[in-house]
Order: structure tokens, then sequence, then C-alpha cells
């Protein structure tokens, strides 16, 4: 078990890594030795969270711009960091948005609902057709992990997320297709469905929701990007290389009952 857990020499993309539960991810996989790419449209905020956490876990950790909306801006992302770093072992498709309110009430054109389709559910496909490709030619296996949601597989009461809810139910049922199609390629891919965890979304919203979501989670508390990361260590890890397909659910037994 000693090195059960180690990502020493293994290079990982993280969508969206800069910030909430991606940059948890991201931290866990420098701290457990993987080089580490980036990838948001924040080019701010990129930068500081790579530059970050090379300087506090070494390695090398670089930002990549790109809008997963657009299939020219992800593969040319996905040839830098191949370029860079000679290799992608690891890819999480995390970066997403979640647009609040009824869907009667959005305009005529439906732009948030497909928006949201576009980002969370479509450039989970963009990402994984490019880097699963050059896993399948590099012929030496990889990881892909998906971050779903509990919202997949429930409705919410608290807060409105018809998109969110529909996009991330086709993330769990790509991932379970795409698990039997790359397995010959010794290609793993499986998703990870938090619950409420906290985020810089979270500050978004006011007390009284916030504290509905520690009310209606049995543990009584929101989750936190370190257990999603940490989660996200292992199925990257050798230690996971019997497990594809699946769902793993980490909510505090939110989705466990109605409430």
């Amino acid at each position: 078990m000693k090195n059960a857990f180690s990502l020493k020499g293994k290079t990982a993309v993280v969508t969206g890594g800069n910030k909430g539960i991606g940059f948890g991810i991201a931290a866990a996989f420098a701290e457990q030795g993987a080089n580490v790419a980036i990838i948001a449209r924040d080019e701010a905020g990129g930068f500081s969270a790579a530059s970050g956490l090379a300087d506090k876990y070494g390695g090398i950790t670089r930002f990549y711009k790109a809008d997963i909306t657009d299939m020219s801006e992800c593969r040319d992302s996905v040839n830098k960091i191949i370029d860079d770093y000679t290799r992608i072992d690891i890819l999480v498709n995390n970066a997403g948005t979640t647009p609040n309110g009824d869907l009667l009430d959005m305009d005529g054109e439906l732009s948030g609902y497909f928006k949201c389709i576009d980002i969370d559910l479509h450039g989970v496909v963009r990402m994984t057709y490019l880097a699963a490709r050059h896993m399948r030619d590099k012929g030496e296996g990889g990881k892909i992990i998906n971050i779903s949601s509990n919202s997949a597989v429930m409705a919410n009461r608290l807060i409105n997320l018809v998109p969110y809810c529909t996009a991330k139910a086709g993330v769990n049922q790509f991932t379970r297709a795409m698990a039997l199609e790359l397995a010959r390629y010794n290609i793993q891919i499986n998703a990870i469905a938090p619950g409420y965890t906290w985020s810089e979304i979270m500050t978004a919203l006011d007390k009284t929701t916030v504290d509905g979501m520690a009310g209606v989670t049995p543990d009584g508390r929101l989750g936190t990007p370190f257990e999603v990361g940490a989660l996200a260590v292992f199925l990257a890890s050798d230690a996971a290389g019997h497990i594809t397909g699946d769902i793993i659910t980490i909510d505090g037994g939110h989705s466990l009952g109605i409430y």
C-alpha cells in the first residue's frame, strides 16, 4: 500500500481546475506527485492557481486558456499539453456551470438551458474524445474522471436546476457507455457525483439557502473540495485499475432518501 495512491510521473489535465472542486482535485494530484495542466477560461485565476500549486508541491503545473464549448480551443489546448508534457495520463472533466431558476422563466431561445448542456455535457464529450484518442494511440492506458452530481439522479427542491440535472444525467450515461468502448484500451472512465459542496459558487447564495443545503444532508454539512480531490486521487491511481463505468456518490447521504 505504500505507493498505491502515488501519481508520480503522471500528467493530469483538470478542466476548471482554477477554483472550487477543480482546484481541490488539482491540488490533490499535485500533492501526490502528478504534473498538472489546468484548463479554464479565467486567465488570471488560472495562472494564479497553477503557480500556487507549483510553488507549494513542486512538480510542473501549467495553465492553458480554453473554452470547452469550442472544439478548436479544446483541440489546441490538448495538443499544447501533449507538446509540453509529452503525454496525458489522466483527464478530469470538471468545468461546468449551474444556471438557477425556472425553465419556464428563461428567454424564448432557452439560451441558459442550452449553454448549460453545451458546457456540462458536451464539454465532457469534447475533452474525452481528444484525450482518449491520445491515450489509445499512446497504448499505455489512462484514466478519465467526470465530475457529475447527485442531481443526475434526484430533482432539487431548494434550487430549480432543470438544465443542470439534465446535463449531469447525460454525463452519467456517457460515462457508462464510454467505459465499454474504452476498456479494450485499458482506459478506465468513472464519474464522481458530489452533493452540496462548498466552493466559490456558494458565496453567491444567501445564508438561508446554504443552511438549507446542510439541513437536507444527513451528516449535517456541506462537502469539501478536499474530499472530492481525495476520491479523484484514488480513481486516478493504479489501485483503481479494475473500476470503470462507475458513478461514485459523495454527498453525505443526501441522495439516499426523499426530503
